[in-house]
């Protein structure tokens, strides 16, 4: 049927959850993309204080209880759960955030006759298909049936054709962060001599952050006046649990209790100004013994490097396509806390080069991860599906 060109035309966004702490990237995103109205379908709300949206699509209860039943007798799809908002709105497109998620959103994509983009971030790209192998064949039929597939960087597109996602599918659309937000600040160290390297991220595996710790032991030998501020906790999930006992265990054999500020988790805009007390910032994420990878490369990077920090990271995912080695900061191996430590002791007796790799940090997100740029480009990939509607 044909629509009034005139009006906007509607993307639905589907995600698990609207919205975590950890996906706040997604928020900018569909922000960004002003030519197109935008509704949610998701399973449950939480954080809207702070991520605002409407319309927002969640199943009825009953709705909700039907799905765990069919979900637990092996059937994986769900058209009916939206199938009122998809009657009422309209939508053209179903856009799927994470791949696990756009297996599920097939049906209603097919019942809809709706053009479908999916785009993986993470876990879904290595850990999921790792652990679960019964995910290879699903996303074979994922791969048939989608339109698009949208991931961060190079790395994680190798790595869905790997999946067996055919070649001429798979387009780079980088994630974009609202750098207007972000005042460049560029570092300098105060009277008090004390040097803060900053850490943050959810305690899981992947993050690396046991090494960054332990990088810092071995720093302080040399340099006692670092101090440490980490933000992030674990959600009680058993593999967190375990990486947070991983972490303050090392903090305890390194003795960094005292030098180091455990915040748990904090709201999105307490990390930006957290941000700006400190020097450097440190990031190792690793491949996790179960798979899970970072698949592209963690937001606050790309934060981090737009407010004026150094970045110290490893050369993990697509993280080497938002950190320029040498240049807009330090990458080292995985899993290697003496290599880490040597990169932040360089940059600790290299100061007057922290102006120029500031500047460079902030040059390259604006101009590869800027949220507006991003949403530009994401209404072009938006617009092209639009001919002969």
């Amino acid at each position: 049927m044909k629509k009034n060109r005139t009006a906007k035309q509607t993307v639905a966004h589907s995600v698990a959850t609207w919205l975590p702490l950890t996906m706040t990237w997604l928020y900018g995103q569909i922000k960004n993309v002003a030519s197109f109205r935008h509704i949610v379908l998701t399973l449950s709300k939480q954080n809207l204080d702070q991520f605002p949206w409407e319309p927002v699509y969640v199943p009825s209860k009953a709705g909700n209880y039907l799905l765990k039943v069919m979900e637990r007798g092996g059937v994986r799809s769900y058209p009916f759960a939206y199938a009122s908002a998809a009657r009422n709105e309209r939508p053209f497109l179903l856009h799927s955030h994470l791949g696990d998620r756009g297996f599920l959103d097939l049906g209603l994509a097919k019942k809809f006759g709706l053009r479908h983009v999916v785009t993986f971030y993470g876990y879904d790209v290595n850990m999921l298909p790792t652990q679960h192998p019964v995910w290879i064949e699903r996303y074979k039929r994922l791969f048939d049936k989608a339109d698009l597939f949208l991931c961060e960087g190079p790395h994680m597109a190798e790595c869905l054709m790997a999946l067996g996602c055919p070649k001429e599918k798979v387009r780079v659309h980088a994630l974009g962060v609202d750098v207007d937000r972000i005042p460049f600040v560029q570092r300098k160290i105060g009277n008090d001599g004390l040097i803060n390297i900053l850490i943050a991220g959810s305690f899981r595996e992947k993050k690396g952050i046991p090494y960054a710790l332990e990088s810092i032991g071995l720093l302080r030998e040399r340099f006692p006046q670092v101090r440490v501020t980490l933000i992030g906790d674990s959600t009680g999930q058993k593999r967190e649990e375990t990486e947070k006992k991983k972490i303050l265990e090392v903090i305890e054999r390194y003795k960094l209790k005292k030098v180091t500020r455990l915040l748990g988790y904090k709201p999105y805009d307490f990390l930006l100004e957290e941000a700006y007390r400190n020097h450097i910032f440190l990031s190792p994420s690793v491949t996790a013994s179960d798979g899970d990878t970072e698949g592209g490369a963690p937001v606050t990077i790309i934060e981090m490097s737009a407010s004026g920090m150094p970045v110290v990271s490893t050369s993990h995912c697509d993280i080497k396509s938002v950190i320029k080695d040498g240049v807009s900061g330090f990458l080292a191996g995985e899993r290697d806390p003496e290599a880490l430590a040597q990169k932040l002791e360089w940059l600790i007796t290299h100061q007057d080069s922290w102006g120029a790799i500031a500047m460079a940090g902030r040059s390259h997100i604006l101009e590869e991860y800027n949220a507006k740029t991003q949403g530009l480009r994401l209404e072009g990939i938006y617009s092209g599906f639009l001919k002969g509607l």
